[in-house]
């Protein structure tokens, strides 16, 4: 089976706390999976944790001194009900290989983050959300099942409603490696978005907004300038959509209607000076930015989905832009009834001046069933932030505890720097998620940094 010999550097999509001893292995097939398992698994050894295409911002998928597996080999679409909209697949094949083979078909899948160049097993892991939370839910619940290979070298099938099915879901790879997944799809008419596009004010204009008529939407994302202050605070960019209807589109569009042609762009610079985002650069871009938006609604825009849902994916290696330093990426979601708790941390986040121009506040709907899965009901708000900023780890623990008051929690899938001593409090399945997690990995084979430094 390939095998990085020497140790490799591995890092987080944000490029802080580099793993640099970790031993990379490439598996090409199950059976090179469960060998690499069973050496991970060997005494003396480091455990091991899957990864499939880095995304995750923080330090989930590495692992300092032991073994990091990469699922990306591991890239088949296995079946497709084409009449079902049901596709089995590896858990290594990406959101965008998907988009490839199923939008000619009339379908699309039915939750995406902010970049479609995830994997299958990392969003199950993850238990990723995009825009449509508030009405479809995460990932894993449109997953009918999953195959997931346990310390013990046994390939167990976990039906949605098991134990083992939810203490994976959003369970950050810390159950087994994910090999395949049955999931259930979205019927679309073409590959383009019919968007709306308005501005709110202030915060308060925002949730009114947000409140009044997400119902409307299957897409909604809101653009939050933090740096706006005073009666300008919390000023935004509605964006909310649907998939666009055949009759939507215009005489030209209408001959290949479920193309899907995303555009790229040349690569961010592999050097970029410190400091280039500071306050008042980024300050200058959100202004343009919100005074872009139209000042009434722009209604039934057509869009491509990249456009839509992926704006930088068409910039390779767009995390290069904050510097060698990195960044941090801070999303906390806190339920409906603590919308103070949500002014007084843009409030904090804005008095600080945090440098954020991706910064996007959204909706939750009902909560998923992942033990450790991230959303529940109420307001998500997430945020990048510099990583060298002056401060900046007592700042995020002091916003850490006002999420803690207000009976929120931070998302393990983009965390780098949570206390361990909050965690139970923002999961309260936390001891069944270690009780399973020993049960069935008794000698805790499948470890991370990100669970080493948080006792999962």
């Amino acid at each position: 089976m390939p095998v990085d010999t020497a140790p490799v550097e591995v890092t987080g999509w944000g490029r802080t706390a580099p793993t640099t001893a970790a031993r990379l292995v490439r598996p090409r097939s199950y059976e090179e999976v469960a060998d690499a398992v069973l050496d991970c698994a060997a005494d003396g050894a480091r455990g091991g944790i899957a990864r499939g295409l880095g995304r995750a911002y923080g330090d989930a998928a590495q692992n300092a001194g032991g073994c990091v597996l990469d699922m990306t080999g591991l890239d088949r679409v296995r079946t497709i009900d084409a009449r079902a909209g049901v596709v089995v697949c590896d858990a290594g094949v990406s959101l965008h290989r998907l988009m490839e083979v199923l939008l000619p078909l009339g379908w699309f899948v039915p939750v995406t983050p902010g970049t479609r160049y995830v994997t299958v097993g990392g969003a199950i892991g993850a238990d990723i959300h995009g825009k449509n939370h508030h009405g479809s839910g995460s990932f894993s619940r449109h997953v009918v099942s999953l195959d997931l290979l346990t310390s013990d070298g046994e390939v167990r099938t976990a039906p949605s409603g098991t134990d083992l099915f939810d203490a994976t879901a959003g369970g950050m790879g810390l159950t087994g490696v994910i090999l395949s997944a049955t999931v259930r799809l979205l019927p679309v008419e073409t590959s383009l978005m019919s968007v709306d596009t308005e501005r709110a004010t202030d915060l308060d204009d925002l949730m009114a907004r947000l409140t009044a008529t997400d119902h409307r939407y299957r897409y909604s994302v809101a653009w939050i300038d933090l740096l706006a202050r005073g009666a300008a605070m919390g000023r935004s960019v509605l964006t909310r959509g649907d998939h666009a209807p055949l009759d939507a589109l215009p005489a030209r569009a209408r001959r290949e209607p479920l193309a899907f042609r995303p555009g790229r762009l040349p690569a961010a610079p592999g050097f970029v000076p410190e400091g280039l985002l500071g306050r008042g650069s980024v300050g200058l871009f959100n202004a343009l930015w919100y005074h872009r938006a139209p000042r009434a609604r722009r209604t039934g825009e057509i869009q491509k989905l990249s456009t839509f849902f992926h704006p930088l994916d068409g910039v390779p290696h767009w995390n290069r832009v904050y510097g060698r330093g990195g960044f941090v990426q801070y999303q906390f979601v806190v339920g409906y009834g603590q919308e103070e708790a949500l002014r007084r941390i843009v409030g904090r986040i804005s008095g600080r001046g945090c440098p954020s121009f991706l910064a996007v506040l959204k909706r939750f709907g009902d909560g998923d069933p992942g033990w450790l899965s991230f959303p529940v009901p109420g307001w998500t708000l997430a945020l990048d932030i510099p990583a060298g900023l002056a401060g900046l780890d007592g700042f995020l623990d002091g916003l850490d505890e006002e999420v803690v008051a207000a009976g929120g929690r931070v998302y393990l899938a983009k965390d780098s720097r949570l206390r361990p001593d909050l965690l139970a409090a923002m999961y309260p399945r936390l001891a069944d998620f270690r009780a399973l997690r020993a049960e069935i990995d008794p000698r805790g084979v499948f470890t991370s940094d990100l669970s080493r430094r948080l006792s999962l």
